[in-house]
């Protein structure tokens, strides 16, 4: 990881921090240079972060602060209070207890 993945890294967690304090714009305009930084510099957003932000816009999902997480058969339902889009992210429940 070079000096645009730590940027980028370090940009959400600014954006985390700025959510708990409540502080919403401040935490898109985090996630928006990071997501510029990973454009310019070709090396992608992590898999972590992309969906722990809204593509809508662009604020970071925190459950139960600015996203709501349900659970349905084979797939994960997030939809974000903040602007109303709905992701759903695939999912397998297999049994672990076999």
């Amino acid at each position: 990881m070079g000096i645009p993945g730590e940027r980028i890294d370090r940009l959400f967690a600014l954006a985390r921090e700025a959510v708990v304090d409540d502080e919403y714009d401040r935490s898109r305009e985090y996630v928006r240079l990071a997501r510029r930084i990973a454009e310019r510099n070709r090396c992608g957003v992590p898999r972590a972060f992309e969906r722990k932000t809204c593509d809508g816009c662009d604020v970071y999902l925190r459950p139960g602060k600015t996203s709501r997480v349900r659970l349905q058969p084979g797939h994960v339902v997030v939809r974000c209070l903040e602007c109303g889009t709905t992701a759903r992210y695939p999912h397998d429940r297999r049994r672990t207890d076999d």
